[in-house]
């Protein structure tokens, strides 16, 4: 099983949003990102990491590596600074991607109890341009101060990952 777990937005070139304390979705993604790829490659999947400013990097590097299923880790941001959960999603249409958008909504929900604000269908760049089943994931909100103290505490961002693992090995489980 060959998965991409994709580190939303790019250090220094695209920081992402940023929450009230600095913090940089960018480098909280390319955490979480690092973390679930070491939880997957535990349990023998061969994964690639990947963290690009371009978009077609992203999905070019996905293709090539002739990638099985893919996961991208984002923080979500609102002007609403009463926004807060996390959501999952995945290209409208694609059923495999539905499946693997619920099998990790469901353990980061299940494991952080942060808001659930459900499966979204949207097409994309990275969900549609990738030829496997794909996933955008919005761990939680970097403008809402409670859901950001979750992204700046590592452990939280530990059981981020092991929970997108799981979700993953759930999906894989259920082919």
């Amino acid at each position: 099983m060959k998965i991409v777990i994709n580190g939303g937005h790019y250090p220094g070139l695209d920081s992402g949003a940023v929450g009230a304390s600095g913090l940089q979705e960018a480098i909280v993604a390319r955490d979480i990102m690092k973390r679930t790829a070491c939880f997957l490659r535990a349990v023998g999947y061969e994964v690639l990491e990947v963290q690009e400013n371009e978009l077609y990097q992203i999905t070019d590097a996905s293709n090539s590596f002739g990638a099985d299923l893919f996961a991208s880790i984002h923080c979500n941001a609102a002007t609403n600074t009463g926004a807060k959960g996390t959501e999952t999603f995945y290209s409208a249409g694609s059923v495999k991607g539905g499946k693997l958008a619920q099998c990790i909504q469901s353990q980061i929900i299940n494991s952080l109890g942060t808001v659930d604000r459900g499966l979204k269908t949207n097409n994309l760049y990275v969900t549609k341009y990738t030829n496997c089943p794909a996933v955008l994931v919005e761990t939680a909100f970097i403008s809402n101060a409670e859901d950001e103290s979750l992204l700046m505490n590592e452990g939280k961002r530990d059981q981020f990952a092991a929970a997108i693992a799981r979700g993953i090995t759930d999906y894989v489980g259920g082919l």
